[in-house]
């Protein structure tokens, strides 16, 4: 019981990853139709603001203080925070400490920017392009970010720290009433779960109750006709690219704590979060939800060491078994459209 718990809250983890990068995957592919292989590169790019403004708080001055010295008694130099200089040390050191979550703020405008820039420089050239001329131009460019990434950033892993009153991790164990220590599982991964589930419950209440959300699934639906109504329906499509962008970028901010960023971690995500999107069905943001969380907890269990044991390396194929048996029987996935990804 403890380690099926265990592996359930490891596969929460990890599909709340799948199911924010599939999401703005689907939002992209349902309302434009493009296949955005470019889209594991927003989640890096996200990622990487929440190392970039950690760097920026870091930023220090160099002063001497007479209050300590070397072991020849002269007057040490220190390095401080400009941010510990502006706001006074207390307030100072909880900025430098909380610089993940206060990252969400620092990435929504860039990453709205970036997907906006995307979508009115290169991929709206490509809306009436085939498929395959979408995935190549798409590849290309998160192979341009990630090697600018990488240019910038250097290719080792950079580590960014959960906030200190994040560290350190929750006994399930206790909380259930079991024996203690039985089930331990770290903050900053509950943390993460319950945001993916903000985000998620966001997007899907901005679609379902507002006007504009509401034109937009209209459109979805029959671009033509809503079109045709005097609405313009391209606008309000690249600003969902915006809104996309921003969700993946959310997505990567919040992870980096649970996987020091570096510069492969975009495609990393990308297929796997193109076979949830296939599996839960194209176009369908219920099913890209539904499958990034199923095949999570899949993996997770998959990845016990009884399991591995029985059938080697089956937590690596897990989530491929899964996506051929669920597309041999059902070929638009679980909840997709009729007639999409069946012809």
């Amino acid at each position: 019981m403890d380690a099926i718990l265990l592996q359930t809250l490891n596969g929460l983890d990890k599909g709340s990853a799948y199911a924010l990068i599939a999401l703005g995957l689907t939002l992209i592919f349902g309302t434009l139709g493009v296949v955005n292989f470019a889209h594991g590169a927003l989640f890096m790019i996200g990622a990487f603001c929440a190392v970039t403004l950690s760097r920026i708080f870091s930023w220090s001055y160099t002063v001497i203080d007479e209050t300590k010295t070397d072991f020849l008694g002269n007057p040490l130099k220190v390095d401080v925070p400009y941010v510990q200089a502006w706001f006074g040390d207390e307030m100072g050191a909880a900025i430098i400490d909380w610089s993940v979550p206060l990252a969400i703020l620092f990435a929504i405008p860039i990453m709205i920017f970036i997907g906006y820039a995307m979508e009115r420089g290169l991929i709206k050239h490509f809306y009436k392009r085939p498929h395959a001329d979408q995935i190549l131009v798409t590849f290309g460019l998160a192979i341009v970010l990630q090697e600018v990434v990488k240019y910038y950033f250097g290719a080792n892993p950079i580590p960014t720290p959960a906030p200190d009153a994040f560290k350190g991790s929750f006994d399930f164990g206790a909380f259930l009433g079991m024996e203690p220590n039985a089930i331990i599982y770290p903050y900053w991964r509950m943390v993460y779960f319950m945001f993916a589930g903000i985000i998620i419950a966001g997007v899907f209440a901005f679609l379902q109750f507002t006007t504009f959300g509401m034109v937009v699934r209209a459109g979805m639906a029959d671009r033509e006709t809503v079109g045709l109504l005097g609405i313009n329906i391209d606008r309000r499509f690249t600003i969902m690219f915006g809104i996309a962008a921003a969700v993946a970028g959310l997505a990567g901010v919040m992870y980096t704590p649970i996987n020091s960023p570096n510069y492969h971690m975009g495609m990393d995500f990308l297929v796997l979060s193109f076979v949830v999107v296939v599996v839960g069905g194209m176009g369908s943001l219920p099913g890209a939800v539904l499958a990034g969380f199923m095949l999570g907890i899949l993996e997770s269990f998959a990845s016990m060491n009884a399991i591995k044991s029985l059938i080697p390396g089956i937590d690596q194929i897990i989530i491929y078994l899964v996506a051929i048996v669920i597309l041999l029987t059902r070929p638009r996935g679980l909840m997709g459209r009729k007639g999409v990804m069946e012809d």
